[in-house]
């Protein structure tokens, strides 16, 4: 048998069924589209449930895809073991209503014994325990023997996942002979060992769930078939785990090549070689699809295997950063089946450098803290540290536990680990709610979901801005978000949805916001408010009836709000220059990552990893204004999506984008994939200005611009607060800015009148502060509550009193608008002598309800219980004695 690699298994694969009369689909995006039920894709079927619910009519009734996954729900064993992982490829061939059982059991027998060789005798089929169709199929069909087909129960070879589409399975199990065995008389296909490994599932999706145990026969029977790619290539190629598989092991190998190790010589040093192998691959894809690292939903997911990695490479003994390095070695294997990868290299390198940077300065922050809490439990002679404190080193700090441990286990200390697991769930349970969990789709059902799956709305607005066609369907509305029922009519003051076949009004998506304007019917008129997009290529025109009724069936006519669309098209046209002028200033590694365009404004997400300076700033706006003032046109085409890539056309990575694509030029500056609306030329936009840079999240910043009739507006305002300072200053409108320094620099002067004043009289208000000190061993202890005094002042006061008093602490308190503050300062022979004013303060503001802290010869804090001032100048005296001894 010939020892194919992953990428001709891959081909091979796709080529077969494409003979087999298949349309073969790229790779869909890790990140779902419309489907709130899953945080990844996790399943080579799941960007296809639209096809099987009939939600949506697919491109063709025979697919198959070699799909790209993510599965963390055992990402703790990953490295412990050489079987799990977290990222692979799921083959499938689907089939929507077109062929059954027959065609899917023969194809995989075909493909596994006659395209790929495998050894027929060593390959055992499973069947559903019920199943006796798929058990003829093999064995008087196939040729299998009876002997070498199993069956297994509801818990192994049935599918289903709650309410909805659901059926039996029949299994291709591998043998890969006994040395992989687990030597127990009776092992068999089912056996938890690795001699037999399960390398293809088809699913026979025939019943339809109630959700109660209640099954149907579906009308429409489908066909969904699972193999992983890494296990198939281990069966091929003979080899003892995915991670010596060619295109896993090329990593592994360049793994050990920086660590300066060598697999298989030290157990420990494999485990970190397989979890930084594994670790890297999935964050290399799942960047290049565009998620970032964050501290929640799937950013969450990437931070943690960044961080995974990278203290996996300090076990290893890598120092500096290496992740990024390693991103390349998975380009070089994978980037010919997903050249998206290489599109994104610049960003991918960036990202996995900056987060392993912030890695490396968050983990010493975390050694530090963690050394303050042993600090606090040797204090309080405890031995066990807070399961919450330790979740908060994992998940504020990257802390893994496992570290944690090993470090407190020198000291003879431990974590609470059940704490841990319960922080831990809590986090779990937040992400899983922030993915609106209902039903398969992760979506209740709508009123939209019951509208004619044939039913498709054409958009005819890139050409004119009004049209005539007939009402399709109706629904009514719950509120602006939710729809209510499918109607016939709607009346007079009543809100509501409007869907055609045809028409002019385009829908959100894209971050482009949605038409509004006016339908009118003989019958009535409908004011339309948003226009939202639907699934399966419709839109729904969203409003109320103004006057009159609309039904369905009647003619109506449609006109779009013009100057809206106009300035929508100008902020859309802008963007594209921004996009451009963006990556000439910052760099190649710059990336759409979001945005939003409406009449008003618009907003423009990027990767990028710091501020832009204000020279950056004015820069990218002087491109733009430059190119606007070029009159620039703006060109529109539809082409097939590889010929539109092969332009040097930018793509946002996350779209799933059709054979087809509309590109948009804006001269020879701009090109991108954009189904949105534009100005016809460059100068239709007027002007433009950025607002506003902020950062949104870590490796990710936010641009807020506006244009034509937005920006006129904010002049127009700016000018109207410019004259009104000008005129409470008595001013002249130039003359502003050179005032406001002087009354600044006149304010400035008498603040440090006031603070130096208040500061005398706080000091005479002690009076004899030598008399008031109580002495310890050596060291003067002074006591005292202020009026008034604020904290800048108390600082003041605090340095006087020690050169007066020497040898000393001074703790201090001052009360104002019903709040307390406190601040302790020691003379450095005082904190020789074993004082510490930051665990003086806090005791003082425990006694205060407050908080607060600081070094040995300085700190500060505040309480809001005024009346326990007293109590709490007491504790603190209390305090400094007990330090003293």
């Amino acid at each position: 048998m010939q020892k194919y690699g992953v990428n001709e298994l891959r081909q091979m694969f796709l080529d077969f069924f494409e003979k087999k009369g298949h349309l073969v689909m790229k790779s869909f995006s890790l990140v779902p589209k419309n489907d709130k039920s899953l945080l990844l894709i996790n399943a080579g079927m799941a960007p296809l449930k639209p096809y099987f619910t009939g939600a949506e009519i697919p491109p063709r009734t025979r697919v198959a895809t070699c799909q790209k996954c993510i599965r963390t729900g055992d990402i703790e064993n990953v490295g412990h073991t050489s079987r799990h992982g977290t990222f692979f490829e799921m083959l499938g061939n689907f089939s929507f209503g077109d062929y059954f059982k027959t065609e899917a059991i023969h194809w995989s027998w075909e493909f596994l014994t006659e395209v790929v060789g495998l050894d027929k005798d060593r390959l055992y089929p499973s069947v559903y325990l019920d199943d006796d169709e798929a058990f003829e199929i093999w064995n008087k069909e196939v040729g299998v023997p009876a002997e070498r087909i199993y069956r297994f129960g509801k818990e192994d070879n049935f599918w289903e996942h709650g309410a909805g589409p659901c059926g039996p399975c029949s299994e291709i199990y591998y043998d890969r002979g006994e040395k992989y065995g687990c030597g127990r008389k009776g092992c068999a296909p089912g056996c938890d060992c690795d001699r037999y490994m399960e390398i293809w599932n088809n699913v026979f999706t025939q019943f339809e769930n109630d959700g109660e145990g209640h099954y149907e026969t579906l009308k429409q029977k489908n066909i969904d078939t699972g193999m992983g790619l890494e296990r198939l290539a281990v069966a091929v190629q003979d080899v003892d785990s995915m991670f010596d598989v060619d295109t896993m092991r090329a990593l592994r190998d360049e793994v050990c090549r920086v660590a300066g190790k060598t697999y298989k010589a030290n157990a420990s040093d494999d485990v970190s070689i397989r979890v930084i192998t594994d670790h890297i691959r999935s964050a290399t894809f799942l960047i290049s699809d565009g998620v970032m690292p964050s501290n929640e939903g799937r950013g969450y997911v990437l931070r943690r295997l960044i961080r995974r990695a990278a203290r996996h490479g300090r076990l290893l003994g890598i120092s500096g950063t290496f992740l990024a390095e390693l991103s390349g070695t998975v380009l070089a294997t994978s980037g010919e089946a997903y050249p998206d990868l290489a599109e994104h290299k610049a960003m991918i390198y960036g990202v996995l450098q900056n987060e392993e940077e912030q890695f490396n300065k968050t983990i010493d922050t975390g050694l530090r803290i963690l050394a303050d809490y042993e600090e606090q439990m040797a204090a309080e002679g405890k031995t066990v540290l807070n399961g919450d404190k330790a979740f908060r080193l994992f998940d504020t700090y990257g802390f893994p536990l496992d570290l944690t441990k090993d470090i407190l286990a020198e000291k003879a200390m431990s974590v609470d680990e059940e704490g841990f697991r319960e922080a831990m769930e809590i986090q779990r349970r937040k992400a899983h709610d922030a993915r609106e969990t209902t039903n398969y789709m992760g979506a209740d059902a709508t009123a939209y979901d019951q509208l004619d799956k044939s039913l498709t709305t054409a958009f005819t607005g890139y050409d004119t801005l009004t049209g005539d066609t007939a009402i399709r369907s109706l629904t009514t509305l719950v509120d602006k978000d939710h729809p209510g029922e499918l109607t016939s009519v709607l009346h007079e003051g009543e809100e509501g949805s409007v869907i055609v076949a045809s028409s002019p009004f385009y829908a959100t998506m894209g971050g482009q916001l949605g038409d509004t304007g006016v339908i009118s019917t003989p019958g009535g008129e409908f004011r339309v408010d948003e226009t939202i997009k639907l699934r399966g290529d419709k839109s729904a025109m969203k409003g109320v009836v103004l006057k009159g009724s609309i039904a369905c069936g009647e003619e109506a006519h449609l006109s779009v709000n013009e100057e809206k669309r106009a300035d929508t098209a100008k902020n859309h046209s802008a963007t594209h220059l921004l996009q451009k002028a963006l990556r000439l200033v910052l760099g190649d590694h710059v990336a759409q990552k979001g945005s939003y365009v409406d009449p008003d404004r618009l907003r423009f997400d990027f990767v990028h990893f710091k501020p832009m300076t204000a020279d950056e700033i004015r820069r990218v706006e002087e491109i733009v204004n430059t190119k606007i003032r070029e009159g620039l046109p703006v060109n529109t085409q539809v082409m097939d999506a590889a010929e539109a890539a092969e332009t040097g056309a930018t793509a946002l990575f996350e779209e799933k984008y059709g054979d087809k694509v509309r590109v948009v030029s804006i001269g020879d500056f701009s090109k991108e994939f954009c189904g949105g609306t534009h100005v016809a030329n460059a100068s239709d936009i007027q002007f433009f200005r950025i607002i506003s840079e902020s950062g949104i999240a870590s490796g990710v910043r936010r641009i807020e611009a506006l244009t034509g009739r937005g920006l006129m507006d904010l002049y127009r305002d700016e000018e109207t607060a410019l004259n009104k300072a000008a005129a409470i200053l008595k001013t002249g409108a130039a003359e502003v800015p050179e005032r406001i320094e002087r009354l600044l620099q006149e304010i400035k002067t008498l603040n440090a009148r006031v603070e130096s004043l208040e500061t005398k009289l706080a000091q005479q208000s002690l009076g004899d502060v030598s008399a008031d000190a109580v002495e310890v061993k050596g060291i003067r202890i002074l006591v005292k509550k202020l009026d008034g005094t604020d904290v800048n002042g108390m600082r003041t006061l605090c340095d006087q009193l020690k050169d007066q008093l020497g040898d000393c602490v001074v703790i201090l308190a001052s009360a104002a608008d019903g709040k307390v503050s406190f601040l302790a300062a020691a003379s450095d022979s005082a904190v020789k002598a074993g004082i510490h004013a930051g665990n003086i303060i806090r005791e003082v503001t425990k006694a205060a309800s407050g908080k607060g802290g600081g070094r040995p010869n300085m700190a500060q804090g505040g309480g809001t219980d005024t009346a326990k001032i007293d109590e709490a100048l007491k504790a603190g005296l209390e305090e400094a004695k007990k330090q003293l001894g």
